[in-house]
């Protein structure tokens, strides 16, 4: 049987669709990669009992279902720097040695290894993700690049399994929309942030037509305070510039740390280019 590429998961992807285990039997060779590393930190399996049942709406947003580890390679792609300016994102995030962040929603590592350089030997990187498939292939990743300072949590639905009182910042990229119990998971990240701790969040925006996403997979500004604000976080900070998403910066209610929003610096067009946008991919039923 011919095997799945990357290739042909990135229309998918790109649409918002999620690769689902019909692909498995068509990629013998990532289940064989994925084998080869070691074993994620989290084997504690918990009953479906004790899961809150799971949402498919949450204040009148439909919920998107998660982007299935076949796809993984797709996030690597070259053109994410171009798409995303994921270099202007690390820059705003303002990472020092010595921090201790989260990226939640890590998938294969992509910002967990540039947020691991960024905070040094002497700062830790925890990278949470749902698919213990993805962590594997993060630690080896991070192996092959020598970092030492990024350990692994395979997270539950409802619960992000983060150490409370504890991160200087949580990075969540194009992962919110998709969680099925987000109540539970915005006061699970609460309890893990600092008392002067941040939430980054960068999601696509819904705002825009000509950003290539499929709806299901963006959000409005006005659905974010919508969701944010009633669970416990105040905005404290706001950058536009990113080519096709929000990045939106949340402190906690109850902390009198960051009451200032600071003026944020604008991006030299000609270091971070807009992309251009694809062509339209084939329409496919249920598409946007």
């Amino acid at each position: 049987m011919k095997k799945t590429t990357a290739a042909a998961l990135a229309p998918l992807i790109l649409l918002g669709l999620p690769i689902t285990d019909a692909f498995a039997q068509e990629a013998p060779a990532a289940r064989d990669e994925v084998a080869t590393a070691t074993d994620t930190d989290t084997d504690t399996v918990e009953n479906d009992e004790d899961i809150p049942p799971a949402l498919t709406t949450y204040k009148g947003r439909e919920i998107a279902q998660t982007m299935h580890w076949l796809g993984a390679e797709w996030l690597l792609r070259q053109e994410r720097e171009r798409e995303e300016a994921t270099t202007v994102l690390m820059r705003e995030l303002q990472l020092k040695p010595g921090m201790v962040v989260c990226d939640m929603g890590s998938g294969n590592g992509y910002h967990s290894l540039k947020m691991a350089e960024a905070v040094g030997d002497t700062g830790k990187v925890y990278a949470v993700d749902i698919q213990p498939e993805m962590l594997r292939l993060l630690k080896a990743r991070a192996r092959a690049a020598e970092l030492t300072n990024i350990e692994t949590i395979e997270n539950k639905l409802h619960d992000p399994m983060l150490p409370e009182n504890t991160f200087d910042l949580i990075l969540l990229v194009d992962v919110y929309h998709e969680f099925s119990h987000p109540e539970q998971m915005l006061q699970g990240m609460l309890k893990g942030l600092k008392k002067d701790g941040i939430l980054a969040l960068v999601e696509f925006r819904l705002e825009d037509p000509d950003v290539p996403i499929k709806l299901l997979h963006k959000m409005s500004k006005e659905q974010i305070l919508k969701e944010y604000l009633p669970n416990g976080y105040k905005l404290v900070r706001e950058f536009d510039e990113l080519p096709w998403q929000h990045l939106m910066f949340f402190g906690r209610a109850d902390s009198t740390e960051n009451e200032t929003k600071p003026v944020t610096e604008q991006v030299d067009p000609k270091s971070s280019p807009k992309p251009e946008l694809q062509e339209p991919l084939p329409s496919t039923s249920g598409q946007q």
